[in-house]
């Protein structure tokens, strides 16, 4: 990262910029990491890497590979380095990967620069709502968290640093003890401002994690809101929202309506919805937004993505052959709005399955042999050659 990167006046990697009225956006991939390490271990490592090849084709600008962690704990990523050493980074793509120790940190520092880069270079302190999710998590009680704060404070003092991150994990519910209330985010919160702001340091940046899906967006457009009127200073806003109960992508669409347009927010999705936690009793029911589903959204928000939703699509089918089942998301499913040359021909016999419904990328043999009940063609003076049947991509 150059110096400006994160800081009140920069932007991330990756960033993409908001139409009038909407804040900036970091879209961050993350099926390679939470995605694969909920799925099969013994998913071979060039597979990985044709995946990964495939993500950075597509026109995403920031992509999480892996994560450098104990093969004993989470086997899925046993062959990260691998993976690192065998991809081919694309130009305009930040790629970043996951570290939780010190052996974890020192092995990704010898990707960095030529394939890797930092998450970000504010300091960061974070604690769970849920003290029961943070020691299965983590091997921590919530008090233990908290115990690390002014360690981390005091150690970004001495280093001169002047902007850093706060955070709540588990923030609006557990699946052990229930939903969380809005003060008790907001107090959790205000104990590490007041820690960072008495050493001199700015918090400019908060993270709110959801990982057993207990968001819900008017939650969400609350805290979002009395964040903003009560810390100014904090313009970056990363949520890591899980879909376990099919809110995350309201949610999300909430808080872009909610936060200002002089600030970011970073969000996390998977191709496909791929992602969950062994921690949290949901196993891959925990998914995350659908990547190609946000980039639905975003693109017909007015955002300029940059992102190739065809290519992206296609991606998830990659995924779906390496992992062997279906993955979660819509667009995947059903393509994107057909507009111009894709919209449907009017002859269009009966779709009925998902198989069938893949003829907006494969073409008619989708449907060979579908009922066909029309007897006479079918015609719109809305529509130029309404009967001219699509080219066959396959």
């Amino acid at each position: 990262m150059t110096s400006t990167e994160g800081t009140l006046t920069g932007r991330l990697p990756g960033t993409i910029a908001g139409p009038p009225g909407f804040p900036d956006v970091v879209l961050v991939e993350e099926g390679m990491r939470e995605g694969l390490q909920i799925e099969d271990a013994g998913v071979p490592v060039k597979d990985k890497i044709r995946l990964l090849d495939a993500l950075s084709a597509t026109g995403l600008r920031r992509i999480v590979v892996g994560s450098f962690v104990s093969p004993k704990w989470t086997p899925q990523m046993a062959g990260i380095d691998e993976i690192v050493e065998g991809f081919t980074p694309a130009p305009g793509v930040t790629y970043t990967a996951l570290a939780l120790n010190s052996r974890g940190v020192e092995r990704r520092a010898t990707y960095i620069p030529h394939k890797l880069s930092l998450e970000d270079e504010r300091p960061f302190t974070r604690v769970h709502l849920c003290d029961v999710f943070a020691q299965r998590n983590t091997n921590r009680s919530q008090q233990q968290e908290i115990d690390t704060w002014s360690g981390i404070v005091e150690r970004a003092a001495a280093d001169g640093v002047t902007e850093a991150e706060m955070g709540v994990n588990a923030a609006w519910g557990s699946n052990w003890l229930g939903p969380f209330r809005h003060e008790q985010r907001m107090e959790l919160l205000e104990r590490q401002y007041a820690m960072w702001t008495d050493h001199g340091i700015a918090v400019t940046k908060v993270f709110l994690g959801d990982p057993m899906g207990w968001n819900l967006p008017h939650h969400v457009e609350a805290d979002l809101r009395a964040i903003q009127e009560r810390w100014p200073s904090v313009s970056t806003f990363h949520l890591h929202l899980h879909n376990t109960r099919g809110m995350a992508p309201i949610s999300a669409y909430s808080a872009l309506r909610t936060v200002g347009e002089h600030c970011t927010v970073i969000l996390d999705a998977s191709i496909g919805g791929m992602a969950g936690c062994p921690y949290c009793g949901n196993g891959r029911a925990a998914a995350l937004t659908p990547t190609e589903d946000l980039v639905h959204l975003l693109d017909g928000l007015g955002f300029d993505t940059g992102v190739d939703l065809d290519k992206l699509i296609e991606t998830v089918v990659l995924a779906e052959e390496i992992l062997g089942h279906r993955l979660y998301g819509h667009v995947s499913k059903a393509g994107g709005c057909p507009q111009g040359a894709a919209l449907y021909p009017m002859d269009l016999p009966f779709i009925e399955t998902l198989e069938q419904a893949q003829h907006f990328r494969l073409g008619p043999p989708s449907y060979e042999g579908a009922m066909s009940p029309w007897k006479e063609p079918i015609t719109s003076p809305f529509r130029k050659d309404p009967t001219t049947p699509r080219k066959d991509k396959a």
